[in-house]
């Protein structure tokens, strides 16, 4: 047992404990005195003193128990080294495709095995999914530091809404707003083809706070800071999930199909709108990734100048990366727009942009698996903690603090081709 092993243990399960214990350890009570702070129940407080013991060994003990499986040296017969790889399309598609089929499976039968705030809240980490593996392609594939994303989401948002008031439906609109938002992208990616680092992430924050300032003030348009209601829901080939059919419209579904009208069926048919939406999200971007454009934003984000010595024209790549990242955007504002029924401005602030970001950063830069992770994290962990309304920030800021020191590559980083050199024996 090392001294490093034992720092490492220390420092996770600290870690650990003060990240859980706010969700675990603490119960936060209103009084006629104020906010009130007291140990949470036995109970909980015992899974949080479980939860820290299993940090504290298994990084303790981790090297002891996973480091006798590797192979030594120039030894192939002693012993095997233990690994874990998820299938891919390239090296494995029989169980790719598998894979894929289990899991799209599992959540096609979840929601129905579960309540209905459950549905909803996944419905909300799936956006976020959404809008993370967007700015991931930004940020995380070209390199591209964006704090404007947000302003992307809301063109997209905005574009439903004023298009449903015209009697277009959810899949008409949704094209539409998602063009609408890579246009806006491109527009963007002009004036910010000379910019990298601090400048370009300024630029951005200042095109997400310009889209915030226009839709709060073209009032004739978008209604100001009172926003737009009433927004249509989207329908199953013309089916309403409502009661009672709408004016002029075809029949419910519930009547179609002659079952019991319940609530929760719409939530659930958006969930799996959502998971749809998600689904096609990363076909698109993986089939980028293995064509040259892909291939492209890696070589941007490693190194502009080495990119334009090879023969690849940066202009082009920025002005894609952002493009195809805003149209994601606007998919999963339209969708946004559609399950809410009501957008503001103040539904599209720079602590959303900040929100998606942190989704890029913990789950780990171009990791796409590591994106799904976070978004899911930075979305139940709020719900978890809302009776600490108050300090839900501050858990969220020290959350990434202590993410930036522990693992700044993010929770599952992206697997990067590499060579080793090692000198001949």
């Amino acid at each position: 047992m090392s001294s490093s092993a034992l720092k490492n243990a220390l420092i996770s399960s600290i870690t650990f404990l003060i990240l859980a214990g706010w969700m675990l350890g603490v119960r936060m009570e209103a009084s006629s005195q104020g906010i009130q702070l007291s140990l949470a129940s036995a109970k909980s407080l015992q899974w949080l003193y479980i939860g820290v013991a299993a940090v504290f060994f298994s990084q303790l003990f981790h090297q002891a128990i996973f480091g006798r499986f590797k192979k030594k040296p120039g030894d192939a017969s002693s012993g095997f080294k233990l690994s874990f790889k998820l299938p891919t399309m390239e090296s494995n598609p029989k169980g790719f495709r598998l894979m894929v089929s289990f899991v799209l499976a599992a959540l096609i039968i979840w929601p129905f095995l579960v309540t209905r705030g459950s549905v909803d809240l996944a419905t909300l980490a799936l956006i976020y999914i959404m809008l993370g593996l967007g700015l991931n392609v930004v940020v995380g594939l070209a390199g591209l530091l964006d704090l404007g994303y947000v302003g992307f989401y809301a063109v997209g948002a905005y574009s439903y809404a004023l298009l449903s008031e015209q009697g277009l439906g959810f899949w008409t609109c949704l094209p539409i707003a998602g063009g609408l938002a890579a246009l806006f992208g491109l527009i963007l990616g002009f004036p910010v083809l000379r910019l990298r680092g601090d400048y370009l992430a300024i630029v951005t924050l200042g095109f997400g706070e310009i889209i915030r300032l226009l839709l709060n003030n073209l009032t004739h348009l978008t209604g100001g800071p009172n926003g737009i209601s009433g927004i249509a829901k989207p329908t199953f080939f013309g089916l309403e999930f409502n009661r009672k059919v709408k004016d002029g419209g075809w029949d419910t579904m519930h009547n179609f199909f002659g079952y019991d009208y319940s609530s929760t069926h719409k939530v659930i048919f958006l969930y799996l709108m959502a998971v749809l939406l998600v689904a096609i999200t990363l076909f698109v971007i993986n089939r980028l990734l293995r064509m040259p454009i892909g291939r492209a934003w890696e070589a941007l984000r490693e190194d502009e100048i080495a990119c334009r010595s090879l023969g690849l024209n940066p202009t082009v790549i920025k002005l894609s990366a952002f493009t195809i990242g805003a149209g994601f955007a606007g998919f999963a504002g339209s969708f946004f727009a559609a399950r809410q029924g009501f957008i503001s401005p103040e539904s599209f602030t720079f602590i959303e942009s900040a929100i998606i970001l942190a989704i890029v950063v913990l789950g780990g830069m171009g990791s796409q698996l590591g994106v799904v992770f976070a978004a899911i994290i930075m979305t139940v962990l709020p719900e978890l903690a809302r009776e600490f309304n108050e300090y839900r920030m501050l858990m969220f800021g020290l959350m990434m603090v202590f993410m930036m020191i522990w693992r700044p590559q993010g929770l599952l980083p992206m697997n990067r081709p590499h060579l080793e050199l090692k000198e001949a024996s």
